[in-house]
This record gives structure tokens, sequence and C-alpha cells, in this order.
């Protein structure tokens, strides 16, 4: 069996240890670069993928990660992020690491070996039809990843593959396969260089078309976060007074109407006469804000 791309060493990267440490850094940052481009031959396969996601957590699915080592990393910096910036209920997301929670201490390689242990984490989290997985693994073969894939698709959940080989094991069963075609790593093999940064960037690009789909995202604001903070309170602030051309005390005023809700906030502004017919509105729009707007409009300009 031949040396997968993720194995290679860049052919750059020779005599790389004599060089200065501005040619080591210039080297290095070029390839980082050269990987991030990478990413922009798999964008239709990304936008396939962010609709399947937003398909599943609109009809109250779920979805889940699972990956291990670097590529487990890339998936729970995107997976928890999700609740506070879109709005999307923890319940709604599942992380499943190699290793589980001890991998953040210590990201020993022999979890990633570990496929009973990914059976048992697919069934412990309950992940059933109606659910989508996301598997990641740069080299596409991580025996951890594929039980993962084998579990899920036997209890009927939808599949995301995301793999920096092509044609490899981690697509068999995918419904949609995200390849991300990345050169060989300066340092050979290790793959958290630009095959990690290359999936940081496909898992961007999916979870924010995902959340755009789901009407989070209006005008470039992420109108459905979670303000439990006060920096994310003032900035809850500046997006209800922005979209709906107040000034921000009469925004807050507004948040606090709508129990925080920037969408349902932005509603009151435009009129709706309670926060609880903001809701109705929403709802009957999927929770998207501009036909929400749009209705809310018809119907006032109708009296």
């Amino acid at each position: 069996m031949g040396t997968t791309r993720t194995e290679q060493r860049n052919d750059r990267a020779s005599g790389l240890d004599e060089r200065s440490p501005e040619d080591i850094l210039r080297l290095l940052y070029e390839a980082q670069v050269e990987a991030a481009a990478s990413v922009a031959r798999a964008t239709d396969s990304i936008a396939k993928a962010s609709l399947l996601a937003a398909e599943t957590l609109r009809a109250g699915g779920r979805l889940a990660y699972a990956a291990a080592g670097s590529s487990g990393l890339m998936a729970l910096a995107d997976a928890l992020e999700l609740p506070g910036t879109y709005g999307i209920a923890p319940d709604r997301i599942v992380i499943l690491l190699a290793g589980g929670v001890a991998s953040l201490n210590r990201l020993a390689g022999t979890y990633e070996d570990d496929t009973a242990q990914a059976a048992r984490d697919i069934a412990a989290a309950g992940l059933a039809e109606g659910d989508c997985l996301i598997a990641i693994s740069a080299s596409g073969s991580t025996p951890y990843a594929l039980a993962a894939i084998d579990e899920a698709t036997n209890r009927g959940l939808k599949i995301i593959s995301i793999a920096n080989n092509p044609d490899v094991p981690l697509f068999s069963l995918a419904d949609v396969a995200i390849t991300l075609p990345t050169p060989p790593e300066m340092v050979a093999g290790s793959t958290r260089m630009g095959a990690g940064t290359a999936q940081k960037i496909a898992l961007n690009l999916l979870s924010t078309l995902m959340a755009v789909h789901l009407g989070h995202v209006h005008d470039g604001y992420m109108v459905n976060l979670t303000a439990d903070n006060i920096k994310l309170r003032e900035r809850a602030a500046r997006i209800v007074s922005a979209i709906s051309a107040c000034d921000i005390s009469d925004a807050a005023r507004l948040l606090e109407a709508s129990g925080g809700s920037v969408k349902s906030a932005i509603l009151l502004a435009a009129g709706a006469p309670s926060a609880e017919q903001a809701t109705e509105i929403l709802e009957s729009n999927q929770q998207r804000l501009r036909p929400a707007l749009s209705k809310l409009k018809g119907s006032l300009g109708s009296r």
C-alpha cells in the first residue's frame, strides 16, 4: 500500500532544519496558505453537507461530531461554538472524541484505535434515525471515526465525512464526502498543521452556511446568539439597533421585552404588538427573520 498524501513529506522541507528561522517560518506559512486554498475545491460538497445538517436540525434531529486527535480538536472547536453563536440548543449538538474527556489532557494515539469505544459512544449518546454524524479524519482511515460511521449507519443516521486524502474508507458510507486535498505537511505526518487548518476552515464554512439556512444570520449579523454575558448583551443590542435603525437604549429595552431574543426584539421594533406575537411570526417563517419582517410589514400595511 502506497504512502498517503497526509503521510508524505513536502519536497520543500528538504534541509528545513538548516535554514534561518525567517526562512523556516516563511515556508511553514506558505504551506498553511496552500492548505487553506485546498478548501476552495470542496465548496460544492460543503454546501451539500451544510444543507443536510440544517435539514437535520430543522426537523428536530441532532448533529454529532466524531473524530480523534487533532481532527477531534477541530470538531470540538466548531461544535462548542454553535449554541452561543447561533442559539442552537446544546442538547442538539453531540461531540464524540476518541478517548473522551481524558484525551483533552493527553492526546494519546492509542485512543483512535478503539473501535469498540466508538460504537459505545454512539449508543450512549442515543443517536438514531433523524440525526446526522460528521466524521473527520485527516488520513480518512482512523479506526475510531470508521467505527463511529459503521454504528451510525446501522442506526439510520445521515453521514458527512471529511478527510484530506481522496478515495478513502471514510467516504464509503458517506451521504456527503468532503475531500480537502492538502499538500504533504512540512513536518511529514503532522496533520495538526495544514490538514488541521483546512479542516477548521471547512467546518467554519459548513456550520456558518448551516446557520444561514436555519435563519440565524441576517445581513451578516448573528441574530440568534445567546447573550449570556456583558459583551454579548452589548453585541445583541448593537445588532437590534443596526437592523432596526433604533438607538441602543431602545434596543436594550426591546431585548428585555423579548426575553433576550434578538429576532423578536427586531420584530417588536418593526411593529409587532407583543413578544408572543413576534415569536409566532418567527415560528410561522421557520425562524427566518427576513420573511418574518416581510410578513409583519404586510400585516401592518393591510390594517
